[in-house]
C-alpha cells in the first residue's frame, strides 16, 4: 500500500508576494506627482530658440514699377521666445545647444507687460520696414519723404539711466541740442556720444514741458555703445513714396530684418540678380545712413538658416563672433557694417553653378 505524503508546508519565501511591482508602481506615482507639481511652475527665464525663416520676396509687393525676378533667394531669420518650466529649462541648459536661456528681465523688464513687449516689437518692425523702403528707394534715385513729429517712449528699462527720470508716454523733440523727428534719428544722436556723457532730452510729459538730463551707461550687449534705457517710437510717422511698396511683416516683431528687406527691395527693382542664384539669409537693422546695427539671437538665426540649406549669411560686424559659434559645414558667415558692404560682396560673388549652366 502506498502512503501519500501530505503537501509540504509553504516556506516563508513562498508565502510572501513579490514586492518589486509595488515598489515600481510607487516610483511611477511619485515621479508623476513631481511632474504634475513642477510642470506649471514657470522659472524667471526665457528660452531663445531658432525661429521660422521667411522668403522675403514673398512678403513684398510693388505697384507702379517694373520688378525683376531672381534665381536665388533672400531669407529673413527669426527667433522663438518662450517662458520655461523646470523641465524646459533643463532641456535648454543641458540637452539642446541651439537654445540659450535669458533672464526674464532682459526680455520683459519688471513693470512691463507681455502686451507692451509685443506692441514695442511690432512697432519696431513697422519702423524697420519703413526705413528699409526709404533707404532702398533713395539709393535707386527716387525722391522719398520720411518725416515724424518727434519720439515717444514706449518702454523704460529698470536699473538704467532712464529709470526714475523718464516715463512711458514722454515725448521728445530735442536730444542733446539736436532736433529729433524719428526714432532712428534719436538713436543716431545718442550713439554719437560716449559712455559717461550727460545729454539733455527736451519735450513734453502730457501737457507739461519736460527737460531731463541722463548720464549714458554702457550698453549690456554692444561693447562700447552708450545706453539711455528706453525704447522710442516715432510720433505720427509719415512716409511719402513715389511708388507703392508694401511689406507683409507676418506679425514678426523687432527691427532685425531691416537690412534683408532693403537688399530684397533693391533686388526686385533692379535689372539683374543680386543673389546670382544663391540661397542667402541676412540679419541686422538698417538705419537712414545705411549702417547695419547689431541684433539679438544671432546664434539661433544661424541655426535656423543652416536647417534650410542657406549658403551665405550676412550678419552685423558686432554679432560676428557670436555667429561663428553656430556655424556649420557649407555655410559662410559674412560680417557687414554697412549696406554697401553687403552689396560689394554680392557684386564680387560668383554665380551659382546651376545659374552658370543655364546661362
Amino acid at each position: 500500500m502506498t502512503i501519500e505524503k501530505p503537501d509540504a508546508a509553504p516556506t516563508l519565501q513562498q508565502q510572501r508576494a513579490p514586492r518589486w511591482p509595488y515598489v515600481l508602481l510607487a516610483s511611477f506615482l511619485a515621479t508623476g506627482l513631481v511632474v504634475l507639481l513642477l510642470w506649471p511652475v514657470e522659472l524667471p527665464y526665457y528660452a531663445m530658440s531658432p525661429g521660422p525663416v521667411e522668403d522675403v520676396a514673398d512678403l513684398i509687393t510693388v505697384a507702379d514699377a517694373e520688378t525683376y525676378p531672381s534665381e536665388g533667394t533672400f531669407y529673413l531669420l527669426t527667433v522663438g521666445l518662450r517662458e520655461v518650466n523646470v523641465f524646459e529649462w533643463f532641456e535648454a541648459r543641458y540637452l539642446d545647444s541651439r537654445v540659450d536661456l535669458l533672464d526674464r528681465d532682459v526680455i520683459r523688464p519688471p513693470g512691463v507687460s507681455q502686451e507692451q513687449v509685443t506692441r514695442t516689437n511690432l512697432e519696431a518692425m513697422d519702423e524697420s520696414i519703413d526705413t528699409a523702403i526709404f533707404v532702398a528707394l533713395e539709393r535707386l534715385g527716387y525722391e522719398v519723404t520720411f518725416i515724424g513729429e518727434g519720439v515717444e517712449v514706449l518702454q523704460v528699462v529698470d536699473d538704467t539711466p532712464a529709470a526714475g527720470v523718464i516715463e512711458v508716454g514722454d515725448r521728445f523733440v530735442v536730444i542733446a541740442g539736436q532736433p529729433v523727428s524719428t526714432a532712428d534719428q534719436a538713436g543716431e544722436i545718442i550713439r554719437g556720444f560716449e559712455v559717461g556723457d550727460t545729454i539733455t532730452l527736451s519735450g513734453s510729459r502730457g501737457e507739461e514741458p519736460l527737460s531731463v538730463d541722463v548720464t549714458l551707461a554702457p550698453h549690456p550687449d554692444i561693447e562700447g555703445a552708450p545706453l539711455v534705457g528706453v525704447v522710442f517710437d516715432t510720433v505720427n510717422l509719415d512716409l511719402d513714396l513715389p511708388i507703392d511698396v508694401q511689406v507683409d511683416s507676418r506679425n514678426i516683431g523687432g527691427p532685425s530684418a531691416g537690412m534683408t528687406y532693403t537688399l530684397t527691395i533693391l533686388d526686385l527693382l533692379t535689372p539683374g540678380d543680386l543673389t546670382k542664384g544663391h540661397v542667402i539669409a541676412g540679419t541686422g537693422t538698417i538705419r537712414f545712413d545705411e549702417t547695419v546695427g547689431a541684433i539679438g539671437g544671432v546664434r539661433q538665426k544661424v541655426f535656423a538658416a543652416r536647417a534650410i540649406g542657406v549658403e551665405i549669411i550676412f550678419v552685423p560686424q558686432d554679432n560676428y563672433s557670436d555667429a561663428l559659434t553656430a556655424i556649420g559645414d557649407g555655410v559662410l558667415i559674412v560680417p557687414v557694417t554697412t549696406l554697401q558692404d553687403a552689396l560689394d560682396y554680392l557684386e564680387a560673388l560668383e554665380p551659382a553653378p546651376d545659374v552658370v549652366a543655364t546661362g
